[in-house]
């Protein structure tokens, strides 16, 4: 009998793709933004994305051996999110740390939690708010050209001028991967054109927030500050949170509704924690936040079963 039935992890969707190839269109996506991290911030960020892919995928298989479970770094999902964490991450952070956060990341969220599709948070950003708080001096410590710099929405926040163009073609202080918005745009329309994402939940993230901003806006006296505006949808890794990591499979809502849903209680947790916190970023921890959402979420938009009456009706 066990011979007729396969059991694996939810959600159960019949599809043609496999967990590789999904992954690797995902790798490939960030490509854009890798390469203009490197050419940004040097060989060191090269290094960062190297060492961190590889502690991912080692920590991974070792965890699987000793525990006698089946190796599946060949999937690609370790890789990703060693990539993904790495992207998160300030140049001058010491490799150690990088090492750290992607053991932490692997082993606790996800292995711990019984492996890929199983996780109840997305394990990048996991690993890197579990740098933030053991490590926030080395982990807001940002530098370009080997000097020490604020990231924009940091000046922003102090009532500083930000480059709206820099910000846009990437060439400002924040972490390796999420300086350049129209690297990361490049890389959500090939998910888009692969139909590996849907639009609903990027698009609800960013709507939401931007509604949220100039309400603020209306609220402090600027008015409408479309400039304001556009410096918070292109800088603190918006734009990579919103397009790679809130599009998560493992830790968003399946449901239609759900994710549109789950796009606006983003686009509103981002917003609270920039203009209402002490920190000028706030993406990864309303991602992780929202994540934790996602099972009332998915209860709370259940579609009905066709052709069901309501108990009232009956």
């Amino acid at each position: 009998m066990n011979e007729l039935l396969h059991i694996s992890s939810n959600p159960h969707i019949r599809d043609k793709a496999t967990t590789g190839k999904i992954m690797l269109d995902v790798i490939i996506a960030l490509i854009p933004a890798t390469i203009v991290g490197i050419s940004v911030f040097g060989l060191k960020a090269l290094l960062l994305i190297i060492v961190t892919m590889i502690s991912a995928v080692t920590a991974e298989a070792v965890f699987q051996k000793i525990t006698h479970q089946k190796i599946t770094i060949s999937d690609g999902s370790a890789a990703l999110t060693g990539l993904l964490l790495a992207l998160n991450l300030p140049v001058s952070l010491p490799v150690w740390m990088a090492v750290l956060g992607a053991v932490f990341a692997i082993i606790v969220v996800k292995q711990f939690f019984g492996g890929l599709g199983q996780n109840f948070m997305n394990p990048a950003l996991a690993g890197r708010c579990f740098l933030l708080i053991s490590f926030g001096t080395a982990m807001n410590n940002f530098t370009i050209d080997g000097i020490s710099s604020a990231t924009p929405l940091a000046n922003l926040k102090s009532g500083m001028a930000v480059d709206i163009s820099k910000m846009f073609i990437g060439t400002t202080a924040g972490t390796i991967g999420e300086t350049s918005a129209i690297a990361l745009l490049a890389g959500a329309l090939y998910l888009l054109v692969k139909k590996i994402i849907h639009l609903n939940i990027p698009l609800a993230y960013i709507a939401s927030f931007s509604i949220f901003v100039i309400i603020y806006c209306l609220f402090t006296g600027r008015g409408l500050d479309w400039e304001f505006l556009a410096a918070h949808l292109c800088g603190g890794g918006l734009m990579l949170g919103a397009w790679f990591m809130a599009t998560d499979y493992v830790t968003s809502p399946i449901t239609p509704r759900g994710r549109i849903v789950f796009g606006i209680c983003l686009g509103i947790m981002t917003g609270l924690f920039r203009f209402c916190g002490k920190s000028a970023e706030g993406v990864s921890y309303a991602i992780i936040f929202c994540n934790l959402l996602v099972p009332i979420i998915e209860k709370l938009t259940i579609p009905k079963a066709f052709g069901r009456e309501d108990e009232d009706n009956e």
